[in-house]
């Protein structure tokens, strides 16, 4: 009888120890059915308060969740993958994870960070690979545009996202190809409406002064994430602060003379000692975009994840997730970064190994980090105006979206200070 008491108690104890209480979703390249997703559960997760860890470099960044119904409910409608474990097995990955021999990092989530896109008024999601990713994923997010910013409403957001976008008041440098155009007349119209009624003369002021907030913004503690012409235009816009580069079709006027030695490096972000693209015609804002200067065939274009350590610098570990290091490369108005002109304290996270070319960068800027992408969309090699908008359900485990949903999670992330 007490052989049999003793017998049950050890029984219930073994059941409690195997209960299942996590979910893992895991992330590498054969058992995740949908990347990009388990992106938006792990945030749905932090929004409901629910707890969640990044699993650094455990098979392709990993996220641990508890164990609810309701998320196992979300995981199948949404088509992630994932796997229940037992305490003893979550133990057991965490030792894993700790040991000083593997570099993996276990990193607390804490918070769904408040998520703003730079964006006009009636964009479609797939105008920009970060809205159409965010509408993919589910993650929640607001459009704002510069009456939102310059009315200080940045200060409502934790991460904000930069797209195709000309902060020089140059309208993108479409002019050659499309001054005619009933789009392109439109929208220099309603630029320059939108520039009298915030009460600047010219759009490239209040462009200008639109850079000017979200680089106060970041100083300040906020992440900013820019992609194609919205990385190298916001520098070009902060270095000539104050100085007239624009030819008059663009605003009325000429430029002002001699205005390359007037450019104030210190002011930008992440690029110097740049040279302008003064022909108003060419479609190109400056040397830093590597297009033009590209001799890489559609199937060579691959740029390469560096590898840091998870446990000393989790920031860029973060930040270079994925179930491969090898991505597929795809072009943009500024497509990748002359690695001669960045700045000694940013960091190159994916170079393109054939010409030496930067394709993501990272940096600290005042309390806040920036990081930069070059290309449009990562899963549409040369995308022209007016293509069809890419459909992701065909790329749900894309390496290169991947990249982008790194940085919209990343500022969940419980801060370590960057030692790289």
């Amino acid at each position: 009888m007490i052989y049999k008491r003793f017998l049950y108690i050890f029984i219930f104890l073994l059941s409690i120890s195997g209960k299942a209480s996590f979910i893992l979703l895991p992330m590498d390249e054969t058992t995740q059915q949908n990347h990009l997703k388990a992106y938006g559960i792990t945030f749905w997760c932090l929004d409901k308060n629910y707890k969640a860890s990044w699993l650094l470099n455990y098979r392709g960044g990993s996220f641990l969740l508890p164990d609810a119904e309701e998320i196992r409910k979300e995981c199948r409608i949404r088509g992630v993958s994932f796997e229940i474990i037992s305490d003893g097995e979550e133990l057991a990955i965490l030792n894993e994870i700790s040991s000083p021999s593997q570099n993996m990092e276990s990193v607390v989530l804490e918070k769904a960070p408040k998520i703003a896109v730079y964006t006009p008024k009636g964009k479609q999601p797939w105008d920009d690979a970060v809205t159409l990713v965010l509408t993919y994923a589910e993650i929640p997010f607001t459009a704002i545009y510069d009456e939102e910013v310059l009315s200080d409403q940045l200060l409502l957001y934790d991460w904000l996202h930069l797209h195709h976008e000309d902060f020089t008041g140059q309208y993108g440098k479409f002019y050659s190809a499309y001054k005619n155009v009933p789009w392109y007349i439109e929208q220099k119209k309603d630029a320059e409406t939108m520039a009298t009624k915030l009460g600047y003369s010219k759009v490239s002021q209040e462009k200008g002064a639109v850079a000017n907030k979200i680089r106060d913004f970041v100083i300040g503690g906020g992440f900013m994430f820019a992609m194609c012409s919205a990385t190298d235009s916001f520098d070009i816009a902060l270095a000539a602060d104050g100085v007239d580069i624009c030819e008059a079709m663009f605003d009325g006027d000429a430029s002002e003379g001699n205005y390359q030695s007037k450019m104030n490096f210190s002011n930008s972000f992440a690029f110097k000692d740049f040279t302008l693209e003064r022909r108003p015609e060419q479609y190109e804002f400056s040397d830093i975009d590597m297009t033009s200067k590209r001799r890489v065939p559609m199937d060579k274009d691959y740029f390469t994840l560096m590898e840091f350590s998870a446990k000393w610098d989790p920031i860029p570990s973060m930040l270079c997730q994925n179930h491969t290091q090898l991505v597929k490369g795809f072009m943009g108005q500024t497509t990748a970064f002359n690695a001669s002109l960045i700045k000694s304290n940013v960091l190159v996270m994916g170079t393109c190994e054939l010409n030496g070319e930067a394709r993501y960068i990272h940096g600290q800027k005042g309390k806040g980090m920036f990081t930069f992408y070059g290309g449009h969309d990562p899963e549409d090699f040369q995308h022209q105006v007016g293509d069809p908008p890419t459909v992701l359900d065909l790329h749900s485990n894309s390496p290169g979206y991947r990249l982008i949903l790194n940085n919209v999670l990343f500022p969940a992330a419980r801060k370590k200070k960057l030692k790289t």
